[in-house]
């Protein structure tokens, strides 16, 4: 059996394309759009918990044209990326400028986030989000510095766990948009490094933002027995059809995502059992036998393999139990 890299890498397209985590700060989780215009009369946030929530607002507010380049296991590519916001509607661009011609486009009303606890019914306001990382993660203002000729906050984002990477972000200290990102393994090694090169003035939209109607999260005969602490469930809209019998899922924890494919086994698209890595992500592919038939289960995302391994070996089916995603308050202490 040979590794169907091009099948791993339209699945890693589907996982990135299948949902957008786009926290939002709701003066009421009724609302139908968010309005930016506030953000200018906000003095500046005074701990790394509020820098972060602010950089969420940002990410969303903000019309930019930036270069960027990337750094990662698979070398250095160069990025050109615009966000622009018209009508209400977010549109996001980015292009490689070195290497095959690679392009991606996003084009939609800002998704509402999916729940941080189970049980719930409500959209996940900004300040639960941050609440909840705090449960995970560590965040810590650290030293100033300048990132495209542009004074940055630095925030060091360390997880409580072995079960997920730390993140270190460089803010812009004027916008709060995220300007240098670096994904750091267990030991502190850098994975990946994104960074803004080089910014235009970014132009903070002073109307609202809409938001797209509440999406759910599909429904599937199977469900993972174990999960790392804190990732649950996430609403998800397919962008493109699944073949019969294939279904997808993704699972976050308000920062980090992974995505869950469980299909039957066919020739066409089998793969490897084993962990593979795609650039900074990594696949976990395991073959069993579930609801009476060979399937193929791909845990896929930025997180340690033998995280991911875990994940797909605690798959089971469930077809008339509960697919909603949830995990044992057992097994997630088990995994502490």
């Amino acid at each position: 059996m040979a590794v169907r890299r091009g099948v791993l890498w339209r699945r890693v397209g589907v996982a990135l394309m299948a949902t957008v985590v786009a926290p939002a700060t709701l003066a009421d989780p009724r609302a139908s759009a968010v309005e930016c215009a506030p953000l200018a009369e906000q003095d500046a946030p005074d701990s790394a918990s509020a820098w972060y929530e602010r950089s969420l607002w940002a990410s969303h507010c903000y019309d930019y044209r930036a270069r960027a380049v990337r750094i990662g296991s698979d070398g250095v590519r160069t990025l050109a990326m615009s966000h622009d916001i018209e009508d209400g509607v977010e549109r996001e661009r980015a292009r490689f400028l070195d290497g095959p011609a690679v392009a991606f486009e996003r084009q939609g009303r800002l998704a509402r986030p999916g729940e941080l606890a189970q049980g719930t019914t409500q959209t996940t306001l900004p300040g639960a989000i941050v609440e909840h990382l705090d449960t995970l993660y560590r965040l810590q203002l650290a030293s100033a510095d300048r990132i495209a000729g542009r004074p940055t906050v630095r925030l060091d984002i360390e997880p409580l766990d072995v079960q997920r990477y730390g993140h270190r972000l460089w803010l812009d200290a004027a916008t709060a948009l995220p300007l240098k990102k670096m994904l750091l393994d267990e030991r502190g090694r850098v994975l990946e490094t994104f960074q803004i090169t080089q910014l235009h003035p970014p132009r903070l939209h002073r109307g609202a933002v809409e938001l797209a109607p509440a999406a759910s999260s599909p429904d599937v005969s199977w469900r993972p027995d174990w999960l790392p602490e804190g990732f649950v469930v996430q609403p998800a809209t397919p962008h493109e059809r699944p073949r019969p019998g294939a279904s997808h899922r993704i699972y976050g924890d308000g920062l980090s995502t992974l995505s869950l494919f469980v299909e039957p086994l066919e020739d066409r698209d089998l793969l490897m059992p084993g962990v593979h890595r795609l650039g900074v992500s990594h696949a976990a592919v395991l073959h069993r036998e579930m609801g009476g038939r060979p399937r193929q289960v791909v845990a896929m995302g930025e997180l340690p393999p033998r995280v991911l391994r875990r994940v797909v070996e605690s798959v089971v089916w469930d077809a008339g139990g509960d697919s909603t995603g949830a995990v044992s308050a057992q097994a997630n202490a088990e995994a502490r």
